[in-house]
């Protein structure tokens, strides 16, 4: 995998979500499969935390179950990425979401003291 891309990760894993779909998305550009799926799986759950953290309940739920659905083309671990994991975790987050009211987001703070489940992108040796 490319530096881009582990950059993109870390990105991800340290809240930065905006930044990350910057990085993910010019990879994703250029990439040929089976790559440019994950690229983009990753991506949108990132952008679907970037709308959580900005109170879009729906676009974080619709890109949620969207970026859900392309990692779900992948084996346990790619890439050396624990896509299970991130799956699992993922979809956690979708269910509360689905199940959320709007009101129940306001203000709502994303990092370790989240009120949700944030994924976070495991690796694996």
């Amino acid at each position: 995998m490319p530096p881009e891309f582990w950059q993109g990760v870390e990105q991800f894993n340290t809240g930065q979500f905006y930044a990350c779909h910057d990085t993910l998305e010019a990879l994703w550009i250029e990439a040929l499969e089976p790559e440019k799926t994950l690229y983009q799986g990753i991506l949108q759950v990132a952008v679907a935390l970037y709308h959580l953290g900005n109170s879009n309940l729906r676009g974080a739920t619709i890109l949620l179950g969207e970026g859900c659905n392309r990692l779900r083309r992948y084996p346990s671990v790619f890439a050396g990425i624990d896509i299970d994991e991130f799956l699992d975790q993922s979809i956690a987050l979708l269910k509360v979401l689905q199940y959320s009211q709007p009101e129940s987001i306001v203000n709502l703070k994303l990092g370790e003291d989240a009120a949700f489940p944030i994924p976070r992108i495991v690796l694996v040796d």
